[in-house]
This record gives structure tokens, C-alpha cells and sequence, in this order.
């Protein structure tokens, strides 16, 4: 989620740059602004004691901001940790084109949201997070 937003700061000062918005000069200190925030997202996963994958679950999560209200960051921390182990365990080369694979991976993911007392009410948006989540980074688990 935090590399696609990302992205699209970067796409959006090309595209003012290119329809002639803002200057070259401009657009140099949005890039340096944009390594700044990538660099304090870095410090932050090692701050929580996330890899990188787990701090990219914890932030699915995070979204929610009652959900980081009532449980914690410890508890996220948890929940993110126990979806990765949980996830590349059962990913497959092709689990996001196998609609009963992700049935099965929605189920899980919702079995251990609901363990940890997440949110029933947000609990469908942090499973669709999750999944996207999965998808992006399940290239790198499945080799």
C-alpha cells in the first residue's frame, strides 16, 4: 500500500512537471521530500521490528483507525506477523487466478482478524487489503 502511494506522488510530480505546473526546481525538492518519507518508512518498520513484508500487512491493517485504537500496535504487530506466516504458507504460483484458493486464503485471513479481536464492522476492507497486500508480494514467495 505505502509503495503504491508512493508511486503515485511520484506519477503526480511528473505529471504536473509535464503539463508545465510546477519547475524543474520544483520537482527536485518533491523528490527529495519523497526520499525523505521512504527513508522515515524504512525507520519505521524497524522501529515496530517488522520485515518488510510484515510492516506492508501491518499497514493493510492500519488503515483502520479504530482498529489500531482498540487493539494496539503491539496486537497489529501480532496479526501481521501470524498473516505472513500464515499466507506464504499457502500461497500457490497461481492462487490469485484459482478463485477456490482465495476463497480459502480469505477464510484464513478473516479466522485470524476475528482471533485477535479485530473490528467486525472493518474486518471485510482489512481482508481485501490483505489479499491485495498478498497479491503484490506473493511473486517473491511462491519461487
Amino acid at each position: 500500500m505505502q509503495a503504491r502511494s508512493f508511486a503515485e506522488m511520484l506519477e503526480q510530480t511528473i505529471r504536473r512537471y509535464q503539463n508545465r505546473a510546477i519547475e524543474a526546481a520544483q520537482v527536485i525538492e518533491e523528490l527529495i521530500a519523497l526520499a525523505r518519507d521512504m527513508r522515515e518508512a524504512q525507520a519505521r518498520g524497524e522501529a515496530l521490528k517488522l520485515s518488510d513484508d510484515e510492516l506492508a500487512f501491518y499497514d493493510a491493517l492500519e488503515v483502520n483507525d479504530s482498529a489500531v485504537q482498540v487493539l494496539g500496535d503491539e496486537t497489529l504487530r501480532d496479526i501481521a506477523r501470524e498473516l505472513v506466516a500464515t499466507v506464504r504458507r499457502s500461497v500457490t504460483i497461481d492462487w490469485t487466478l484459482r478463485e477456490n484458493v482465495r476463497a480459502q486464503l480469505r477464510v484464513i485471513v478473516k479466522r485470524i482478524l476475528r482471533k485477535y479481536g479485530y473490528p467486525p464492522d472493518k474486518q471485510e476492507r482489512a481482508t481485501q487489503t490483505v489479499l491485495e497486500q498478498a497479491a503484490l508480494l506473493c511473486g517473491n514467495w511462491a519461487t
